[in-house]
């Protein structure tokens, strides 16, 4: 069955609105998590049209690149290392307007200019971090607090499966 998203809204917000309430329809009845995660970061990439956009999971005390659309990218990546291991680390989200002030950026592209990183707690124990949601731009300063606050809903309703 071929799924289509319906892109509506002007602002950011309406739009997020709008993408969250069809993912929730679009992945109602699934269970598996890596297919979740395919079109979650497929939507969003259509939907918002990023640069990349993808996930990395907590594996053996690494982050490990998940699904993703978008550019070849890092494999791994150390607690605490960049932007995704800060956000591990701190668990908490990390809105960065131009990666090149951020000290330590990993670049798996010369291409990103912006990113947010926002980690996914573990739904049985919630201060454990089981994955990050990792969005690049190739913009500066692409992202914002409605970015913020839509893809921490995001991450609280993909908790549910993990």
């Amino acid at each position: 069955m071929t799924e289509q998203l319906l892109i509506s809204g002007t602002s950011r917000e309406e739009q997020y609105v709008s993408l969250l309430l069809q993912l929730k329809q679009l992945i109602h009845e699934e269970k598996d998590v890596v297919a979740i995660l395919s079109n979650v970061a497929a939507a969003l990439r259509q939907y918002f049209h990023f640069f990349w956009v993808g996930f990395y999971i907590v594996k053996d005390e690494q982050l490990v690149l998940g699904p993703f659309q978008g550019d070849i990218a890092c494999f791994r990546i150390e607690f605490g290392k960049g932007v995704c291991g800060t956000a591990w680390k701190m668990r908490q989200v990390q809105l960065v307007p131009n990666v090149e002030d951020f000290t330590g950026h990993i670049a798996c592209s010369a291409a990103s200019k912006s990113e947010i990183v926002v980690p996914i707690f573990s739904s049985k124990n919630k201060d454990q971090v089981v994955a990050v949601l990792d969005i690049d731009s190739d913009e500066l300063d692409d992202f914002n607090a409605s970015d913020r606050f839509y893809l921490t809903q995001l991450t609280q309703w993909l908790s549910t499966y993990f």
